[in-house]
């Protein structure tokens, strides 16, 4: 747009040239000498070539046989000065007669210049007169640049707000999507049962699709803790018939009692380790701690109030883990029920928050405490370290198993009260 803006202004000022140019010859009168003079009177009447260096020159130039300029006559603008006019333009312009020629110089005051030449012929003369014009292009050539700038402020305020349109554009288009990935997450947190916003209708097919998977999701959970506990019963009964049977002396009926019971241990081990999967892989869970931790230690605190064991709690309130309330349950219930056996007179539980984004469950008590090789032998499947004790050794293994499934861990370590800490580490909802 500049280029085309530079070159429209270039030709307006080159009319003007050549209305200069028409002018000139008017003002020529031929002596009966064959001198060439100007009447005064008829030259061009714009005042500024009459100023001194004033950016606006004409001239009329008496041209010998072999092309040499031999007298000319000359606005007072230029004073005595040579004139701004290349060679090349005044051959051009000698050589094609009548035709106006164009081209650029630097004038008397070093300025920049546009200059306009044409040779003509007149009556009673041989040779030719060349006629020059010139005028100060600065100000066109201002012009053009002051237009490029600002074209050039104009499109980048144009383009920075487009792209400013366009960002508010995608925001705008991208919040239904903004807030589905919102109430999804909400939905894994368990703060939302299912995608039930206000929605475009663009975003309706996916939320309902998304609604549908949720569904199908419960119901494969549902059904798989169905099968499960159908499993579950289905096999504790057969065994429970094969060990009231074996009730004799017989090497047989000891074989069978040992190998029921081994059977429906694993049963056990087995079905929870299934029935926990289920639930680890259903969205949307959350159980609060308190509660369940409450409700434990009024539990253990009657059920070994005769050895003078005191349970105790400082877990807050409000805060919601990840897990199903029953596994979250069955974990505590394990660990705070070993420490109640193994402590001497307190177990406390506590809660802190870890690293990895865990919350930490701490069991501890004042018992005797484990070794370090105590500590890994205990959480492996069937491993009791004192047989006398009442129980299968599957506990803490299924611990370790249900903390697992839900994203979590299971440790054992040295209690700050001299006995041992169980610590289970899950995810916050």
């Amino acid at each position: 747009m500049t280029v085309s803006y530079r070159a429209q202004t270039i030709r307006l000022l080159e009319q003007e040239l050549d209305s200069t140019l028409i002018t000139l010859p008017r003002a020529l009168e031929i002596l009966p000498d064959g001198r060439v003079v100007d009447q005064e009177d008829k030259l061009p009447s714009d005042v500024r070539y009459d100023l001194p260096l004033s950016g606006r020159y004409w001239a009329m130039i008496a041209v010998d046989a072999d092309g040499t300029f031999r007298s000319d006559i000359r606005s007072q603008s230029l004073w005595d000065g040579p004139l701004p006019l290349d060679a090349e333009l005044a051959t051009e312009a000698l050589t094609d007669p009548g035709t106006t020629k164009y081209g650029n110089a630097i004038g008397p005051a070093d300025e920049r210049l546009r200059i306009a030449a044409r040779s003509i012929t007149i009556p009673n003369r041989d040779t030719p007169i060349l006629l020059f014009a010139a005028a100060d292009r600065e100000a066109t050539d201002e012009g053009a640049n002051q237009l490029r700038l600002l074209l050039l402020i104009s499109m980048t305020f144009l383009a920075g707000g487009t792209l400013i349109a366009l960002w508010v554009g995608l925001r705008l288009a991208l919040l239904p999507f903004r807030r589905v990935q919102l109430h999804i997450s909400q939905i894994r947190s368990g703060h939302r049962a299912k995608l039930d916003g206000d929605y475009p209708v663009e975003v309706i097919p996916l939320t309902d699709e998304l609604n549908k998977l949720l569904d199908n999701n419960r119901s494969v959970v549902e059904r798989a803790q169905t099968h499960v506990g159908n499993l579950a019963h289905a096999l504790k009964t057969p065994l429970a018939v094969l060990r009231n049977e074996a009730t004799g002396n017989t090497p047989l009926d000891d074989v069978v009692r040992r190998q029921t019971e081994s059977m429906r241990s694993n049963v056990d081990h087995y079905l929870r380790r299934a029935q926990a999967a289920a639930r680890a892989e259903a969205l949307g869970v959350r159980t609060e701690v308190k509660p369940v931790v409450d409700g434990l230690v009024r539990l253990l605190n009657r059920l070994f109030e005769a050895s003078r064991i005191e349970v105790s709690s400082t877990v807050p309130d409000g805060i919601f883990l990840r897990i199903e309330q029953q596994d979250l349950e069955e974990m505590l219930g394990n660990i705070m029920e070993n420490a109640c056996k193994w402590t001497k007179s307190r177990v406390e539980v506590s809660m802190e928050a870890g690293e990895n984004a865990l919350m930490m469950i701490h069991v501890d008590d004042n018992g005797d405490g484990l070794t370090d090789a105590e500590m890994a032998a205990v959480v492996k499947r069937g491993v009791r370290l004192d047989e006398k004790a009442p129980g299968t050794g599957l506990g803490l293994s299924i611990v370790t198993d249900i903390a697992e499934m839900n994203g979590g861990q299971f440790t054992l370590s040295e209690s700050p009260m001299g006995g041992l800490r169980a610590t289970i580490g899950l995810r916050r909802s």
